[in-house]
Formats: structure tokens, sequence, C-alpha cells
């Protein structure tokens, strides 16, 4: 990244929680000079500058106001203080400015309604926490309100689900930035995971039990990780755990929330995701190397869980590390 666009505005708000600012600390306000690339600026900036009171009786204090929030490169937006208020004008315009002048904007969890305020989500899709996605879509009918994923990557504008989501959007924009051996390392540093699909649900209705069997479910996980690349049926998951198809379906289920041949899709595209990014194997290769049986079946749930093609994808993330875009999704 050029020094200009290395600024990070992150917005500071009476009654905010720490923890959604300290995630985006922790991703671009660290220094890293250990990975060996431009790291990023960051700037606490507040309507006011001076005190910011946040939630637990703690003062935060910021020399940077909504000038700087305006001219920052990359503008996120943690939360705001009223789901049901609106957004001050002063706010509204700094957020206008900074989209004009070529800003990448964020919101993590309820951040979304000031973007949505600012007008910067009509005719977009993007994502807030489930618990406020019915009023962001009452209040602003002009965006398309996805309350069942991660976040959205709107390209310029991206959004976030509840608090945790934020960080899997905090990597992601590193991945974008720096590619993905540097985000895998700043994952690696959070121990949290690289890549989580911005479309994965936010939450799992049925929660998980502490149960014995639940470690004989765990127990199967494990052991198809460790064999993606084989043939891997619910008969073998259910012959790892010492139960039945039938018994293994329901403890599966219940200990994760989805089927254990959705589950494995997932795994398989996740572990495709490394290949795309660090070799140049033909995609009918990588498709075979994580079990998939054909590389037409691998493009349809790559695109499905993805949303764009696996040699759209290596594109786009090649040419973040520097490598060469031309690949053929042969």
């Amino acid at each position: 990244m050029a020094p200009v666009a290395r600024t990070v505005a992150v917005l500071a708000y009476p009654g905010m929680s720490v923890f959604e600012t300290g995630i985006v600390t922790e991703v671009f306000g660290l220094p890293r000079p250990e990975l060996g690339v431009p790291w990023y600026d960051l700037r606490l900036c507040a309507e006011r500058p001076g005190p910011v009171p946040v939630i637990g009786g703690a003062t935060l204090h910021s020399p940077y106001g909504l000038d700087v929030l305006a001219e920052a490169a990359t503008v996120i937006v943690p939360g705001v203080g009223d789901v049901h208020a609106t957004p001050s004008a002063h706010l509204v315009a700094a957020l206008r400015h900074a989209h004009r002048a070529g800003a990448r904007l964020m919101s993590i969890c309820s951040g979304a309604f000031a973007l949505a305020a600012a007008g910067l989500l009509d005719g977009r899709r993007a994502t807030t926490h489930w618990r406020y996605a019915d009023l962001l879509a009452r209040r602003y009918p002009a965006v398309t309100v996805d309350p069942d994923v991660l976040y959205v990557d709107d390209g310029d504008v991206l959004t976030s689900a509840g608090s945790a989501a934020g960080l899997d959007l905090c990597v992601h924009v590193v991945r974008r930035d720096h590619g993905a051996a540097v985000a895998n390392a700043v994952a690696r540093r959070l121990v949290t995971a690289p890549h989580r699909d911005g479309g994965q649900a936010q939450f799992i209705e049925t929660p998980v039990p502490a149960r014995a069997d639940d470690d004989r479910v765990a127990g199967s996980i494990a052991w198809a990780l460790a064999h993606l690349a084989e043939p891997v049926t619910v008969a073998r998951l259910a012959r790892q755990a010492h139960m039945s198809p039938r018994t293994y379906l329901r403890h599966f289920a219940r200990a994760t929330g989805t089927s254990p041949i959705r589950w494995l899709v997932h795994q398989r595209i996740r572990a495709s995701l490394a290949l795309l990014e660090t070799t140049d194997a033909p995609v009918a290769q990588i498709a075979t190397t994580v079990g998939f049986e054909t590389a037409v079946t691998y493009r349809h749930h790559f695109t499905r869980a993805m949303r764009t093609s696996p040699s759209a994808y290596r594109r786009a993330f090649r040419a973040h590390d520097g490598a060469a875009t031309a690949s053929v999704d042969r």
C-alpha cells in the first residue's frame, strides 16, 4: 500500500463497547514489522476531539475529530450509540465525504445504521447483527439486508454482523490488502480462524451440548479433516464414532447445527483456498486434492459458498500476493 492508503480511522462514540474498537486496534493498530509489509496507521476519531465515555465508566481520549476520519483511506464504524436514533449530520457528512474521496468504508455490528443513514448502503446488499436486521430493513428500505451472513464485501463498502464477525471482516480486509500469507500470520497471532466465509451463518439455533457422545462426533470430525482427499461418507463417519448412521446424523446435527455432508463440503472448500492462493495447480487437480470427485462438482460448491469461481478467487488473491494473475480455470 502507498503511505496515503495506510490510514485507518475508527469512530469512537459515547457509550461504545471497547470490544469492537479493540478488534480494529488488534488487527490494524498493532505494529507488525515481522510481516515485512507496510502496516496501517490507525487513528481513533471522535465527533468532538477529547474525552469519550465508554461502557464500564472508563474514558477514552482522542485528539482526532471527524476531519481526520473524512480523509482516511479506510473508515470503520464499529457501532452506533442508539440504533433507533439518527446519526448526527456531522457524522453523515464525514462519511459521505470519505466515500466521495475514494475511501473504503466498513461497519461492525450496528455501525451499519450509520452507513445506511449516509445513503452509502442504498442499492447494496449489507448485513448487521441479527437482532437489528429487521429494524435496519424497515428504516432503510433501499438496503438489501442479509441477516444470515457474517459479513458482506461489496467492494468499497463492507458490513459485518455481531462483534466477533467484525474480526472476520478485518482479517478478510488484511487478506485483500496483503494476501493470504500475511492474513494467515495475523490470524495466528490473534488465535482465530484465518478465513471464515462471509456467507457463513451468524449463529446456530441449536445449542452445542456437552455430552460424551459429542466426543465421539469430535473424533470423527478430526478423522475426516485428516482424510479430506479420500471418499468420506456418513457410513464411514458413523463407524469412526461407533454409532449407527441414523444415530450419527442426529448427534452430528445437534453438535454442529448442520449435516455431515454440508460440513464436509465446507471443509473441502476451505482446504482448497490455500492451494488457489499459493500454487499454480490446475483447478481440476485442486478439486481432487481436497476430495471432490470432479472439477465440475468443486466449481459448483465453491461458487455457491464463495459467490465467485475458483479461478476468479485465485486471480483476486494471487494479485495481492504479487503473483501472476493470468491463471486459467483448467
